[in-house]
């Protein structure tokens, strides 16, 4: 596969992604159950793609799979206890944590082109904490931040699998959060239509198709480049939940996260002019 074919991979992987947001917020359960059954439907389709062994897990696979599990639970309460935008823009924090960690981890070396992208994220991410917030908003933000240090393990880990099968993190990972999470749904869940629907999106094209083109792509890109070329995430969930929720942002968030996006932006613009 060419460069360019696992870019492509990731920005339709990015626009998968970016449904979460809203439809999260549809489903009226609890987030640990929306957590644990999208998890256990997705676990159960890319398991029939893969068919792994797991006697074969090593210790990068345990890590990754945990900073998934971080990830996607930390995602679902995120979405409930703040807006949709602010969860997944303070989320793309993840390519700071990348670029700090991928040459110790890696021995991919961030440039100087990508420590300024970090300055303006962080610059961004700063913007998110000035508004007037609750005190379930500014939690949502916390868990928001917690999600985005999850995505950054997983995108690590997943790439030091490159030679060899990062699904095999993305399958473990939706394992032991329906396990985890096990408790929030034991007792019955409603047998509601649209809430079933939604949720099976959710499991089989928001995570399961997504996740499957991921761990495709990341082997052919490097660690920061599989964080940062999702960016149409961050673009397309607020407006998701704008237009089906009607759901606002407030001035510094909108502020912030436009730093976020234009820095993500520009960042892939400068390495495209240098290679």
């Amino acid at each position: 596969m060419s460069r360019n074919t696992a870019i492509f991979l990731l920005i339709l992987t990015g626009i998968l992604w970016s449904t979460g947001g809203f439809i999260i917020k549809a489903i009226p359960w609890p987030p640990l159950t929306i957590a644990g059954l999208r998890s256990g439907i997705t676990f159960a389709l890319v398991y029939c793609y893969s068919r792994p062994k797991f006697s074969n897990f090593d210790k990068y696979t345990w890590g990754g799979a945990l900073s998934y599990a971080l990830m996607v639970v930390c995602f679902v309460i995120g979405n409930k206890l703040t807006s949709a935008g602010n969860v997944i823009l303070i989320q793309f924090s993840a390519p700071v944590y990348v670029a700090i960690f991928s040459f110790s981890f890696l021995g991919e070396k961030a440039t100087k082109v990508d420590w300024i992208t970090i300055f303006i994220i962080l610059i961004g991410l700063g913007c998110f904490f000035m508004d007037e917030l609750s005190l379930y908003q500014l939690w949502g933000n916390i868990f928001a931040l917690l999600s985005g240090i999850g995505f950054a393990g997983l995108t690590l880990f997943m790439r030091k699998q490159k030679d060899g099968r990062p699904i095999d993190l993305v399958i473990l990972g939706n394992l032991i959060t329906f396990l985890l999470c096990t408790p929030f749904y034991v007792k019955a869940v409603p047998f509601e239509i649209q809430p079933w629907l939604l949720i099976t999106f959710l499991g089989v094209v928001q995570l399961g198709f997504a996740y499957i083109l991921y761990s495709t792509a990341i082997k052919y890109v490097s660690a920061l480049d599989a964080i940062i070329y999702p960016v149409v995430e961050p673009i397309f969930n607020p407006i998701f939940a704008f237009i089906f929720l009607g759901e606002y942002m407030g001035i510094n968030a909108l502020f912030g996260g436009a730093l976020v996006v234009a820095g993500v932006i520009v960042r892939g613009i400068a390495q495209r002019t240098n290679n």
